[in-house]
């Protein structure tokens, strides 16, 4: 597949209508390894109450139970091998119990594979508790962390709304007031649904100070032991339902020792006989050491469960984060730009909407599989934006769900036949020196 990765078709998940005798809800398998590197690399499968998932994968956002522009149908034909769905947004709207009585989220959503949500952890901070303008600090890449002004203010919006016990917030659809706790977390995201849920974490930034961010990991890891419990008891009291995996979320920032000892304690906890059936890596990543914090966490959670990146798409990310070991993946990201005209293709990314784009009857990227390649031709798309037509962003979001999904299959692909380094170096060499330059070879 790696020659010809974005004209390659999906490999469609077939799922039966009742799990068979037998069938695992939990569980990870690992296949191929990758040998250079740090040798933390590798492909998998994850097992789940609603299908197998194989690894290295993207799995798409659908926020509120929707991926934006696309209904489900459309996100299975890409090759999607699950979706995750965000629990603070689906807690403020519909509410969860709504979900619950739906039969969760997938059945909500009429998704046939395996899903994930979120803790709400980051959302709870980020858009309910003030919190934005630190992370938009952080995000610009134009704040020092080491400024000790940026850092106290950090450290002010943190204490603003954490305490030991939860983080108190207010919807940013109404402004009332709320309150998440690891229980809320577990509670809500069992009502949810989802085959894994992560545990709820403190968000930090890298403008926090190290004094600071040890503070948060102990709260952290307190949060986590307490997810554990309610996990367990939540388990046994919704037993007719399927099984829920339960992942613990690392955090750390950019320390070393805080990594790695973070990584330790959720590997080794337990509570109640229940263990993490997986890990998340989250939290502040500087972009330029992605690779380095990833390999640091993998190399102390060992081999025998999945490993999940959160937030990350970006194919210079994608190559780094799985050769340090890491497993799935997720971000909004493919569908956020592509409804702000950007345009992903193997020579870079570009916007759409361009002036030059107005005759060019080429697909969005030459040599690409998708829907929107096969049937369109940059000036339709072009037109679509331009005259603020709804499907601009619908055929936007195929193709640059396509190219991240592609993307990593080929990763996968390229694992399990020896020539991981060959195809990162050929196409990240390609991405970055083509500067989103149109109508040189997508293939």
């Amino acid at each position: 597949m790696s020659a010809d990765w974005l004209a390659a078709p999906p490999v469609p998940f077939a799922l039966p209508t009742a799990p068979p005798s037998g069938w695992r809800d939990r569980g990870f398998q690992v296949g191929a390894r990758l040998a250079s590197g740090s040798g933390l690399g590798r492909t998998g499968t994850i097992h789940t109450a609603h299908g197998i998932i194989r690894t290295p994968a993207f799995i798409p956002v659908g926020t509120k139970a929707n991926v934006k522009a696309l209904t489900p149908e459309m996100v299975e034909a890409l090759g999607a091998q699950a979706v995750l769905a965000n629990a603070y947004h689906l807690y403020l709207r519909p509410g969860s119990d709504v979900v619950d009585e739906a039969g969760g989220f997938a059945r909500f959503m009429n998704w046939r594979g395996p899903t994930y949500t979120d803790s709400g952890g980051f959302q709870v901070l980020s858009l309910g508790a003030g919190f934005k303008k630190v992370l938009s600090q952080e995000f610009s890449g134009a704040a020092d962390p080491d400024d000790p002004r940026l850092s106290a203010q950090a450290v002010r919006a943190s204490n603003a709304v954490v305490d030991d016990d939860g983080v108190v917030f207010s919807s940013h659809i109404d402004g009332t007031k709320h309150r998440f706790t690891p229980e809320a977390s577990m509670r809500i995201q069992h009502q949810l649904g989802a085959d894994i849920m992560f545990a709820f974490d403190e968000l930090t930034s890298l403008l926090h100070p190290r004094s600071y961010q040890v503070e948060s990991l102990e709260r952290t890891h307190a949060w986590a032991r307490r997810c554990l419990v309610e996990h367990a008891r939540l388990t046994e009291e919704r037993r007719a339902m399927p099984y829920q995996q339960l992942w613990g979320v690392v955090q750390g920032a950019q320390w070393e020792d805080l990594r790695r000892r973070a990584a330790r304690t959720m590997a080794d906890m337990e509570a109640d006989g229940q263990r993490f059936d997986g890990f998340g890596v989250g939290g502040a990543l500087e972009k330029e050491r992605l690779g380095t914090i990833v390999s640091w966490v993998c190399e102390e959670l060992g081999e025998d469960r999945p490993r999940h990146l959160l937030g990350i798409s970006e194919p210079e990310d994608l190559f780094a984060g799985v050769e340090a070991g890491a497993d799935t993946f997720d971000c909004v990201n493919p569908s956020r730009v592509a409804r702000n005209a950007a345009v992903y293709t193997p020579t870079g990314r570009y916007n759409i909407t361009n002036a030059r784009f107005k005759r060019d009857f080429s697909p969005l990227a030459p040599g690409c599989g998708c829907y929107t390649c096969t049937n369109h031709t940059r000036a339709y798309v072009h037109h679509l934006f331009k005259a603020k037509e709804i499907l601009s962003s619908t055929l936007a979001t195929i193709h640059n769900e396509w190219f991240t999904l592609r993307l990593v299959d080929a990763m996968r692909d390229s694992i399990e036949r020896g020539c991981f380094e060959d195809f990162r170096d050929d196409m990240l060499g390609r991405y970055r020196s083509g500067g989103g330059r149109e109508g040189r070879s997508a293939q």
